[in-house]
């Protein structure tokens, strides 16, 4: 029985360090990610205080805020 259950326990070991040999991004995938949000949260940035949309949030603040009184 103990020899079942150290193959069964060898054969997952195994399985979990093959799965971790490619598992993961390298330094230049981290490097890419990092630009693509930081791409993206400058647009976000100009996208929010563009005045259209700082109008329309204010005054989704305001009826918000007054709802209340």
């Amino acid at each position: 029985m103990y020899k079942t259950v150290w193959a069964r326990l060898r054969v997952l070991t195994c399985r979990v360090r093959a799965a971790r040999k490619d598992a993961g991004m390298v330094t230049s995938e981290y490097a890419m990610g990092i630009v693509a949000a930081v791409g993206f949260a400058v647009l976000l940035h100009q996208v929010v205080t563009s005045e259209g949309v700082s109008a329309q949030l204010t005054s989704l603040v305001r009826q918000a805020l007054s709802a209340g009184a």
